[in-house]
């Protein structure tokens, strides 16, 4: 699994998963990313996950005009936003689901992935969920 959160609002722009993480697997995260990444020197921040330290990830983020930073090594806290998140995808879809197959699990993210966005409520938010967060504000401004 390879999601990008958006600080903002905490929500899930886009993702990507494989039986195998691989190059491909993060290309298709950022190729759904893009069109809701628009504004020129968009931050993408990461972990120092081999993945995301290859030329091919780099020339892609320079494609879509992104800048790209990188946590410090050894340095959770850098990237505590997203370990904050797969904590609580853990905790809310893994833990109480039992075994599954993998295809049962990916069922599984994706379903989570959009009760995340859409009706997960935040305190941090008003408790709105990520996407009525974004939506109140961008109809109010």
């Amino acid at each position: 699994l390879s999601p990008i959160l958006d600080l903002f609002n905490r929500e899930i722009i886009a993702y990507a998963m494989s039986r195998r993480a691989d190059s491909e697997m993060v290309k298709e995260m950022l190729e759904k990313a893009a069109p809701r990444l628009t504004d020129k020197g968009t931050m993408l921040h990461s972990d120092q996950g081999v993945l995301y330290r290859t030329a091919e990830y780099r020339k892609l983020i320079a494609k879509h005009s992104m800048v790209q930073s990188m946590s410090r090594k050894a340095n959770c806290w850098d990237n505590a936003p997203m370990e904050s998140f797969f904590a609580v995808l853990k905790t809310e879809c893994f833990y109480r689901a039992g075994e599954l197959t993998v295809d049962e699990l990916m069922k599984q993210i994706d379903d989570y992935m959009d009760y995340y966005n859409r009706e997960r409520c935040s305190l941090k938010l008003k408790k709105l969920s990520p996407v009525a967060y974004r939506t109140q504000l961008t109809q109010s401004a």
